[in-house]
């Protein structure tokens, strides 16, 4: 499923003859023989209707693989057989299973993570006032999008129709980073001038703090519990905070520069963090102990991901290079390379766990499969995705779509190609 166009009527124009890529306009021929040129207004996939959410909830998660159930993912599910009309390489792909009805090795999300190469433009989102946006994150349920600008604004965006719903002020300087709680039930996001705010599940305000002596905090991360949450900021601090009582309870010190980026292990009480210094280094929140240090960037560390299976740390750099690690065994597994100049996003699909998605400086968008068939290779690129870096990067819950907010003052909605839209590579 795809979102649709959505504009208002356009006026009629004298066009050459239609061309067989173009789906977001009908062509009509008038009697003087001219090729009249009307918009479609196509219906919205609304994924939150009680169907969709029982079918999800009751039928989808419940059926592993193997099942009998996996018959149902087919259903709903693209073949595979699909992906010859993606700008995909079919050597690139991981075989697929039909009798299981997932990729060979890959047992966590039924499908094939080919389906996770988002590379269609569905909508942009500009707002009134234009400013460079910084970071955005979708409510738990996928209904609205939110994004935080260079201003201090959030922008409230309708999740299924992608229109305008509201704008409000939140901080005094720009945003650097915005999450939910695990549960669901709070957002926290920071500013550039060290303050710090908690938002209710209604976008309303509930607390406010400054933290970080009032310089940047960059990031910030819930534990799995949701009881605490890490922040870093250009202060070479790493600060552990605890929720309900919003006091500080260590600071974690050890970098020898600006903290760039921090984030909580999904499952475990282990923090990661990267700074200017060039270093990722790992923590214990409880102890403030440093508990290993990994060399392998060298320049300015931007961002740090843990996989959805807690086992893969992924760091990317101002040296144009991802690098993965494996905790289990403390070992680089690989060096990614695609993109020209630095990384300042990355973000693991929420499914797929061997799929993630990355973005540069130059506007430029990657996805990557490092699975048992995967490559060190992007295997989906979208060149000049952004006029400017790419802020901040977010799946929607479902997998089916990608935020990207960027320097470029506009977020951009991403999802699969419309079927026939690529031509497939010539033989």
């Amino acid at each position: 499923m795809s979102f649709g166009y959505y504009g208002k009527d356009g006026d009629d124009q004298p066009l050459p003859a239609p061309g067989p890529q173009n789906y977001q306009f009908q062509h009509i021929q008038n009697e003087d023989g001219e090729y009249i040129r009307k918009q479609l207004k196509r219906r919205a996939c609304d994924f939150h209707t009680n169907a969709t959410l029982d079918v999800e909830s009751r039928l989808l998660r419940s059926c592993p693989p193997s099942s009998e159930g996996s018959s149902l993912h087919r259903s709903i599910l693209p073949q595979p057989s699909y992906t010859r009309f993606l700008s995909l390489s079919r050597s690139s792909l991981p075989s697929y299973s039909p009798r299981s009805g997932s990729a060979t090795g890959l047992q966590s999300f039924p499908g094939n993570p080919a389906l996770c190469y988002l590379t269609h433009q569905t909508a942009i989102l500009k707002a009134k006032v234009p400013t460079a946006v910084t970071c955005c994150a979708w409510t738990p349920g996928g209904r609205r999008l939110l994004t935080g600008s260079g201003g201090g604004e959030f922008c409230l965006w309708d999740g299924a129709t992608l229109g305008f719903e509201l704008v409000m002020s939140a901080h005094d300087g720009p945003f650097r980073s915005m999450q939910w709680s695990p549960n669901g039930n709070f957002l926290i996001s920071t500013s550039a001038r060290g303050n710090l705010k908690y938002w209710s599940a209604s976008i309303a305000p509930v607390v406010s703090l400054d933290a970080h002596d009032e310089s940047s905090i960059n990031e910030v991360s819930f534990s799995p519990t949701s009881n605490k949450f890490v922040t870093c900021g250009d202060d070479r601090a790493v600060n552990v905070f605890d929720f309900e009582s919003t006091k500080m309870e260590r600071t974690l010190k050890g970098h020898g520069w600006d903290v760039k980026a921090c984030q909580w292990h999904p499952a475990a009480s282990l923090v990661a963090s990267g700074g200017k210094d060039n270093l990722v280094k790992l923590w214990d929140p409880r102890s403030g102990a440093n508990l290993a240090t990994l060399y392998g960037h060298k320049s300015t560390v931007t961002k740090v991901a843990w996989s959805p299976n807690g086992n893969w740390l992924i760091s990317g750099s101002r040296d144009h290079m991802i690098k993965m690690y494996d905790i289990r065994s403390m070992k680089e597994l690989c060096s990614l390379k695609g993109h020209y100049k630095e990384i300042t996003s990355m973000q693991w699909h929420p499914f797929q766990e061997s799929v993630f998605c990355s973005g540069g400086m130059d506007g430029t968008v990657l996805f990557w499969n490092v699975g048992p068939k995967g490559t060190t290779e992007p295997t989906a690129r979208v060149n000049f995705a952004h006029d400017m870096a790419v802020w901040d990067l977010k799946w929607h819950p479902l997998g089916h779509s990608l935020a990207s907010a960027s320097n470029d003052k506009t977020t951009k909605v991403w999802c699969r190609p419309l079927l026939g839209s690529i031509p497939p590579p010539a033989a």
